[in-house]
C-alpha cells in the first residue's frame, strides 16, 4: 500500500532543486555561459554530475544504446509499461543554462518528492537525459530519442563530424552501442511527460503559470533562388535595373503576409522566418544580380504547411516579375510533419494542475523537441514554464525555480496518479 493517495498534491524541495541547477551552471565551457555542447568533453562532465545525482536519489543509471543517460526508479510490477519524463542536457552555444536541463532536473525533483513522501510505484519510472537534442555537428537533431523511436538510419551513422569522425563512433564514445540501435526501439513506455521551458512570451505576457502543449509544430526549410542582372550602382538607371535583391525584398514581404494570414485562419500555431540571406556579388556599388534566402515555416495543422508550401512557386515569380528577374529555384531542403500531444495525458496534466490550483493554458509548441520522437512509441505531452521576456538559445535566457518547481509539483502528481489509474483506451 502506498503512503501517499495517488490524488494527493506534494511539493518538491525548492532548495534541492535550486542547488541542482547551480551544479550544472557551473559546468561550461570558459568565457561561454552556458554551453555544454553534445559530445564534449564538458557535456560528458555534466553527464557525470546528473548521473551521480541519479543514484543519491535511488535511480539506477544506464546508457542505452543511443546514447541516452537513463536513470530507473523500479516498480513493483516489472511487467508493466515504464512512465518516462526528462529532456536534455546538451546546449546551443552559450544558451543552455534552462533549456532542456529544466526538463530533467523538475523530473528528478518530482522523483525524490514521491521518494521522500513514502511513495512506492507500480511502474517503474524513468528518467532520460536524452543524446543530442539541439542541433549537433552532425547536422542532426534529437539523436537519442530518434534511436529510442527506430529513427536512426544507416545514413544517420554515417555522417561525417568533426575530423572526419562517424556519428555512429560519437554515439559509441558517449557510451552507447550504435550496433544495437535498431535492435532497441522501446515498445514499454506507457506514457512519457517532458518539461521544457517556453521559449516564448506567452505565458509570461498572459501570467499564467504553466501551459499544456497541445502539439509540435512541423517544420519546413525552403531555399529561394532569384537572378536578375549585376550592374554598376551609379550607372544602370533605376527604371532598368534588374535587381535581384529587391525582388527578393518583394517576395519575403509577400512571404511574411501570407504567413500572417494564414496564422489568422484558426488552424493552430503557423509561423514563417527568413533568418538567412545572401547577396552576389554582395557588393556596396553592384545591383544584385542573385540573391538567395531559406524561409523556416512552422506550422501545428500539416494541412495549413500543405497549402502554404503550395503558395511558394507562385509569389516568387510574382515578386521575380515584378522587377525583371526570374526564379532560379524553389528547394525544398527539409520537411517534417506536426505532432499532436495525446489528448488523455493532456487531461491528466490539467486535472494535477488544477489539483495544485494553478491556471494553465494550451500552447502549441513552434520548437521542435525530444517528445516528438518519443511521441512514435507511446503517449506523449509537455509541460511549459514562461521564459523571462520570452528569450531563449542566449545567456539572457531564465525561468524563475519556483517556475520550474511548480511544473515539478504538477509532474510529481501526474506521475502518481498515471502509476495508480493508467491510460486507458476510451478515456
Amino acid at each position: 500500500m502506498n503512503a501517499i493517495a495517488s490524488n494527493m498534491p506534494i511539493k518538491v524541495d525548492r532548495d534541492q532543486l535550486q542547488r541542482d541547477f547551480d551544479a550544472l551552471a557551473a559546468l561550461t565551457e570558459p568565457g561561454k555561459p552556458w554551453t555544454r555542447r553534445s559530445f564534449t568533453d564538458m557535456f560528458l562532465k555534466g553527464r557525470e554530475c546528473l548521473a551521480r545525482r541519479f543514484a543519491e536519489e535511488g535511480l539506477a543509471t544506464h546508457i542505452d544504446a543511443s546514447g541516452n543517460l537513463i536513470g530507473t526508479w523500479f516498480g513493483s510490477d516489472a511487467d508493466l509499461p515504464v512512465l518516462m519524463t526528462g529532456s536534455h542536457s546538451d546546449t546551443v552555444p552559450s544558451g543552455g543554462r534552462f533549456d532542456g536541463i529544466a526538463g530533467i532536473l523538475s523530473g528528478l525533483a518530482a522523483i525524490r518528492a514521491l521518494r521522500l513522501a513514502g511513495y512506492r510505484p507500480i511502474h517503474a519510472i524513468e528518467l532520460v537525459d536524452f543524446l543530442a537534442e539541439e542541433p549537433s555537428e552532425w547536422g542532426l537533431s534529437c539523436i537519442g530519442s530518434r534511436g529510442m523511436a527506430g529513427a536512426l538510419t544507416p545514413e544517420h551513422f554515417a555522417m561525417p563530424g568533426p575530423d572526419g569522425e562517424r556519428l555512429d563512433d560519437a554515439i559509441a564514445r558517449m557510451g552507447g552501442v550504435p550496433a544495437q540501435v535498431a535492435g532497441t526501439v522501446r515498445k514499454d513506455v506507457g506514457a512519457f511527460v517532458e518539461i521544457h521551458i517556453e521559449q516564448g512570451p506567452v505565458l509570461e505576457a498572459e501570467n499564467i503559470p504553466l501551459a499544456i502543449v497541445s502539439g509540435i509544430a512541423g517544420i519546413a526549410r525552403v531555399r529561394l533562388r532569384l537572378e536578375g542582372e549585376a550592374g554598376h550602382a551609379g550607372t544602370v538607371p533605376m527604371a532598368m535595373r534588374a535587381d535581384a535583391g529587391m525582388a527578393m525584398a518583394r517576395l519575403l514581404l509577400a512571404l511574411r503576409d501570407a504567413a500572417r494570414t494564414e496564422s489568422e485562419k484558426g488552424r493552430g500555431h503557423f509561423t514563417a522566418t527568413i533568418g538567412v540571406m545572401r547577396l552576389e556579388p554582395n557588393g556596396a556599388n553592384v545591383v544584385p544580380g542573385a540573391a538567395e534566402a531559406i524561409v523556416d515555416i512552422r506550422a501545428e495543422n500539416d494541412a495549413a504547411m500543405d497549402d502554404y508550401l503550395s503558395l511558394i512557386d507562385a509569389l516568387a515569380e510574382a515578386a521575380a516579375s515584378a522587377e525583371g528577374c526570374r526564379v532560379a529555384a524553389t528547394e525544398r531542403l527539409s520537411r517534417t510533419f506536426a505532432v499532436a500531444c495525446d489528448g488523455r495525458l493532456q487531461a491528466r496534466i490539467k486535472d494535477a494542475a488544477d489539483a495544485h490550483g494553478l491556471a494553465t493554458l494550451s500552447l502549441a509548441s513552434g520548437a521542435g523537441h525530444d517528445a516528438a520522437f518519443v511521441a512514435r512509441i507511446a503517449p506523449a505531452a509537455m509541460i511549459f514554464v514562461p521564459s523571462r521576456g520570452g528569450i531563449s538559445h542566449a545567456p539572457e535566457e531564465w525561468t524563475d525555480t519556483e517556475a520550474i518547481a511548480r511544473a515539478a509539483d504538477v509532474l510529481a502528481l501526474t506521475l502518481s496518479t498515471l502509476d495508480q489509474r493508467p491510460l486507458a483506451i476510451n478515456e
